[in-house]
C-alpha cells in the first residue's frame, strides 16, 4: 500500500494539497479522490457488492432501468449517459464515484458516525498517469479533444458494454469520465466516475499492480471528530453536497447530535 498516515488536520491538509505547479505554472491537481469510511474497504463497485449472479444481471438491470424510467428522465440514449444516471440514482453498476475536490472526499470518509471506530481512507489516483494504460483508440480521443477527462459525448462511439470490454484485449485499464450535470448534487460534489472493462474487475486490485498510479491518505479514527468539525466550519456538509430537504435534514441530525459524547 502507498499509504500516508496523518496525525491531525494540518497534516491532512498538507497531504491533500501538496500540489506542484503544472506546465502552465498553475497549482492544479492531476488527481481524483474517493473517501471511504473504513480504510480496510477496497474499491469494489456496487454491482460486485450486490453478490449472487451479479455478472449476468448487469445488462438486464440496465435494460430495465432504461425501459421503465419516466420519459425524459434519462437525458440521452447513449450507454454512458444511461450508466451515469443509473449510478447516480443508486442502481448497482460497474462504475465508481470520485471527486475532483479533496475536501468532498474527506466528507464522505467522515460523514457516517457508525464507522468512527475505524480509520478512514482517501484514495488518490493520478488520472494523467492512468491515461498511459488506456488503449490507443481512447488515448487518441483525449489527445484530439485536448481533454483531461472524458465527457460522455466523447465516449458515444462505444455503444455497448461488450464493445467496451473488448477494448481490454491488450491489457486492463481504468477510464475516468465526467457525468452529465444531472442536478446540483453532481455539480456541488465535483463528481467524476470511473469504469473498468469487465464487471468482475476490482480497481484496488488493479492498482496494486500499478503503484505509480495512486496513494492513500489514512485518517486515524482518533481525529475523525476534529476533521468532521473543521469540514463543517468550511461548509463542506450534507446541506451543500446533497441540496434539498433530505441533505439539510441529514446535516442537522449530525450537527446537533451528541457527537463524541454519545453514550452506548
Amino acid at each position: 500500500m502507498n499509504d500516508i498516515r496523518v496525525a491531525n488536520w494540518s497534516e491532512l491538509m498538507q497531504a491533500l494539497y501538496d500540489i506542484p505547479k503544472n506546465a502552465l505554472q498553475r497549482y492544479r491537481s492531476d488527481l481524483v479522490y474517493r473517501g471511504l469510511a473504513d480504510a480496510s474497504w477496497g474499491l469494489e463497485n456496487s454491482l460486485l457488492r450486490l453478490g449472487g449472479d451479479y455478472i449476468n444481471v448487469e445488462k438486464p438491470m440496465l435494460r430495465g432501468f432504461r425501459k421503465y424510467a419516466e420519459p425524459g428522465s434519462i437525458p440521452a440514449e447513449t450507454l454512458w449517459v444511461q450508466l451515469a444516471v443509473a449510478q447516480h440514482y443508486g442502481l448497482p453498476t460497474r462504475l465508481l464515484d470520485w471527486t475532483i475536490s479533496p475536501k468532498v472526499a474527506v466528507h464522505f470518509a467522515t460523514a457516517e458516525e457508525q464507522y468512527y471506530d475505524r480509520d478512514a481512507a482517501i484514495w488518490c489516483i493520478n488520472v494523467v498517469e492512468a491515461r498511459s494504460l488506456l488503449p490507443e483508440k481512447l488515448r487518441e480521443v483525449l489527445n484530439r479533444e485536448s481533454a483531461f477527462l472524458f465527457s460522455v459525448e466523447m465516449l458515444e462511439f462505444i455503444q455497448s458494454l461488450d464493445e467496451f470490454d473488448r477494448l481490454a484485449e491488450n491489457g486492463r485499464f481504468v477510464l475516468f469520465f465526467e457525468p452529465p450535470s444531472l442536478d446540483a448534487r453532481i455539480v456541488n460534489q465535483g463528481a467524476i466516475m470511473s469504469a473498468m472493462p469487465g464487471a468482475t474487475l476490482v480497481l484496488s486490485e488493479f492498482l496494486l499492480n500499478h503503484p505509480a498510479l495512486y496513494y492513500r491518505i489514512i485518517i486515524p479514527k482518533e481525529i475523525k471528530w476534529e476533521v468532521r468539525d473543521k469540514l463543517d466550519q468550511d461548509n463542506v456538509t450534507e446541506r451543500m453536497l446533497f441540496p434539498g430537504l433530505d441533505g439539510l435534514s441529514r446535516w442537522l441530525k449530525r450537527y446537533y447530535g451528541p457527537g463524541p459524547c454519545r453514550t452506548h
